[in-house]
């Protein structure tokens, strides 16, 4: 919550994300997609199920930036096709600054 003018605020999710820190390792992707399975998946539920929303359709290929990934694992949950998903390298990843 955030103070304003003597009353506490709820903060909105894309606020309290705005707060965290993220460090990309560029050498190291700790989400790895593979294009033949995802072009056969049906449904897509990683689309749909990413709280950062960081998977997209695009030209019928499922994309991702890791960027911003929170880290939660929900995308390993939903996967039917087996996504490549380990924990950021040290040093990498997400900094909650909030909450």
């Amino acid at each position: 919550m955030e103070r304003g003018a003597g009353v506490l605020k709820r903060l909105a999710p894309e606020q309290l994300l705005a707060i965290d820190k993220f460090s990309v390792d560029d050498e190291y992707r700790h989400i790895v997609l593979d294009r033949d399975k995802c072009k056969s998946c049906h449904g897509k539920p990683c689309i749909y199920a990413c709280p950062a929303g960081l998977y997209n359709l695009k030209d019928g290929e499922v994309t991702f930036d890791c960027a911003g990934c929170l880290e939660c694992g929900t995308c390993r949950v939903v996967c039917p096709q087996s996504l490549q998903w380990e924990y950021p390298r040290g040093g990498f990843g997400i900094v909650y600054r909030y909450g």
